[in-house]
């Protein structure tokens, strides 16, 4: 048999390192395709000139395609059988991607869990993206419950990882370069720097955009993700397609431009929830709230510690009276991002 059945939960062991095929070259096809599917607006990614105004070669492309391209890498090996990816953390950004860059991934498991039912069991990895230099681009935690083959297959010892809260703002790595000295608001798009926002402070991002089908499977297909419930009908109970959460990430930080039209770069995720399943004919709406604000090494680039949350409909409830994330929840990120000073 020369196909490959993907991994199950009884197939991992903790210390385990997977590298992952296939090495992908990335430019500005992925660009364009990015800011088709997604109402991404943010300057530095969309203009060579303004990228270079403020200290950088050129454009790099959008963080987040970074990490689609990695996490991409990852699924045959780590989530191609999954029930679903549950969450992310320690996630820092290292270096820009820029295009022609050609970017590989690794991954490490670090936790392993079996599930009561005995059908399933969560899997805790850090996954690493590299360039073509070999340097480091991207760093991540994530854990995903995977299916089990033989459900009578002994449970391994149990190891929960103990992951940070958050990455601290002295470990954020601003761009080699980079600098907000010279920086338009104009040609950005929005007059808000960093001392106009107020810990506490929420923001709703106005816009909602209803998701379809064919664009959340165009998607996933460009990040090369296998994972067969997001295509296959047949692969969950409810015949449904269940929408990759990283789709999810980006229309809500694409919708973000409105209210956070400055912040322009991804420093780090200190943690993340898919609090629901998300499907075609949903309707995302987002809003953020400042949780943290600090300086980096250079003066005219600051970081928000900002929460993004996605939902389904208009309710502002996000979690219920159990304690639980209210059933329109989509995503609860907690990110740290640069700014202009």
């Amino acid at each position: 048999m020369k196909t490959n059945a993907g991994l199950f939960f009884e197939d991992y062991c903790v210390g385990q390192v997977i590298d992952h095929a296939v090495p992908r070259t990335v430019g500005g096809g992925e660009r364009a395709l990015y800011h088709a599917l997604y109402p991404a607006r943010h300057a530095l990614y969309s203009s060579d000139s303004f990228a270079q105004s403020c200290g950088l070669p050129q454009s790099p492309l959008d963080d987040l395609i970074a990490f689609h391209v990695v996490f991409g890498k990852t699924v045959p090996d780590i989530s191609l059988n999954a029930v679903a990816n549950l969450g992310y953390a320690e996630a820092r950004w290292l270096r820009p991607v820029y295009p022609g860059d050609t970017l590989r991934a690794r991954s490490t498991v670090i936790g392993l869990k079996q599930n009561s039912s005995g059908k399933t069991g969560v899997v805790w990895v850090r996954s690493e993206g590299f360039n073509q230099a070999d340097e480091m681009v991207i760093s991540f935690v994530r854990w995903v419950m995977v299916r089990k083959r033989d459900e009578a297959a002994p449970a391994p010892q149990t190891v929960v990882p103990e992951l940070e809260k958050a990455v601290l703002a002295s470990e954020l790595i601003v761009p080699d370069g980079l600098s907000f000295a010279g920086y338009d608001t104009g040609l950005a798009g929005s007059s808000y720097l960093y001392s106009d926002y107020n810990i506490g402070e929420v923001i709703d991002h106005v816009d909602g955009v209803t998701l379809s089908e064919a664009e959340h499977m165009m998607a996933t297909r460009l990040w090369q993700n296998t994972a067969k419930v997001h295509f296959d009908a047949t692969a969950r109970p409810d015949g449904a397609r269940l929408i990759y959460g990283g789709h999810v990430i980006s229309m809500a930080r694409a919708l973000s431009f409105n209210g956070l039209g400055n912040v322009q770069m991804l420093a780090a995720i200190n943690g993340g929830a898919h609090a629901n399943p998300c499907f075609a004919g949903d309707t995302l709406r987002a809003w953020s709230e400042v949780l943290d604000k600090a300086e980096t090494r250079d003066p005219s680039v600051g970081a928000l510690r900002l929460r993004l949350v996605a939902q389904k409909g208009s309710t502002p409830h996000l979690r219920g009276d159990d304690g639980k994330y209210h059933s329109n929840v989509l995503l609860d990120l907690d990110y740290w991002a640069f700014i202009p000073r």
